[in-house]
């Protein structure tokens, strides 16, 4: 299958092949419970050119059983006192404050995007009337979830770290099936950071050429440079994870772009859009004053007499490239001239017969 005629709508946006790459600042669970931070990300986030805010939609018990580790990230840049459970108790955002952040995003012109971790949570961000949904990695083996987003006929972006190619299938299958085509794939390494040898870019063509689906990446590495190579590769979301401070507490916002750095990823992504340009080899606008100086001509080496018949010995290439090209040699040669020719004269078919 080919992903080239693929696309989805997101909100008032068409997502594919010919439309601007689509930037995601994943937000997530950065607010830290705090409303008003959230909005000041969500401002920050509009400012640095992002096409949409997400957040994550859960309840601890839904989501996790008391007895459940941290993954080593998380270890890493959380109290060692504090339980997976506990951890995620505090970064829920209430049904309320959904509210008010979609409200906000509307009022600021920015798409609000959640991720829902469970059904519960995806009946309640539909009844929002959230545009899109977009899964998480971890959930492609939740097939009831996918069930469920798959028959509310939305556009739904599914992450697809920690999956094999077998699991991709059988998500992609349970929206077929639904016959609800509006789905992005995005490549993704789930790990924060994650290591530039475990990137695999290469896995966003396998994606385009197995999967008839919007391709697009979410972006756990530091910098800018990995998400300029999934563009490169096909790519048209990106989706990377936003703080307004490294420094703030939390799991995620070591990991996290800060404002100058997602300003600088969306300038460098916009940079690649323009210069892949077009598949179609041309001379350039800005090229053609430097093609008629530069090329070369065909001009005569010697002086000839009007009615000689030319031969290859009467000329030779030099610039400027104004004249006849060296394509035309062949016929050229034999013909009379029509005048007198000096030598450097640039020919033109009106000097022979």
């Amino acid at each position: 299958m080919n992903n080239m005629a693929a696309e989805i709508n997101i909100g008032d946006r068409k997502v594919g092949l010919n439309t601007p790459c689509y930037m995601i600042a994943e937000i997530g669970v950065n607010h830290n419970g705090d409303i008003e931070l959230a909005k000041k990300m969500i401002s920050a986030a509009k400012s640095c050119g992002a096409d949409a805010v997400k957040f994550q939609t859960f309840t601890a018990e839904r989501l996790v059983t008391q007895g459940t580790p941290k993954v080593r990230y998380q270890e890493d840049t959380t109290s060692a006192e504090e339980s997976h459970y506990d951890m995620i108790k505090k970064l829920e955002l209430n049904e309320e404050g959904h509210v008010i952040l979609k409200k906000y995003c509307a009022s600021v012109g920015i798409e609000f995007i959640s991720t829902p971790y469970d059904i519960e949570s995806a009946r309640f961000l539909n009844e929002l009337g959230v545009s899109v949904f977009k899964t998480a990695s971890a959930d492609i083996v939740d097939l009831p979830l996918h069930h469920y987003l798959a028959e509310t006929g939305k556009p739904v972006i599914v992450a697809t770290g920690m999956a094999t190619m077998d699991e991709v299938e059988s998500v992609v299958d349970v929206y077929n099936d639904a016959k609800n085509y509006s789905v992005a794939l995005l490549h993704c390494v789930s790990n924060y950071p994650c290591s530039n040898k475990s990137l695999n870019l290469r896995v966003i063509g396998t994606l385009q050429s197995t999967f008839d689906k919007v391709l697009g990446f979410s972006d756990h590495t530091s910098g800018e440079t990995a998400s300029v190579m999934a563009v490169t590769l096909g790519a048209k979301i990106i989706e990377k994870h936003f703080t307004l401070d490294k420094t703030l507490p939390g799991p995620d916002h070591k990991a996290s772009a800060d404002p100058d750095e997602f300003r600088k990823l969306v300038v460098s992504v916009r940079f690649a859009e323009e210069a892949l340009g077009s598949p179609l080899k041309q001379c350039q606008d800005e090229e053609k004053q430097m093609a008629l100086v530069s090329r070369k001509s065909i001009v005569m080496k010697i002086p000839v007499r009007m009615g000689e018949r030319l031969t290859r010995e009467h000329f030779t290439l030099k610039r400027p490239g104004t004249g006849l090209m060296a394509k035309e040699i062949p016929g050229i040669i034999g013909k009379t001239t029509r005048r007198d020719l000096p030598a450097n004269h640039v020919l033109a078919w009106n000097d022979f017969e």
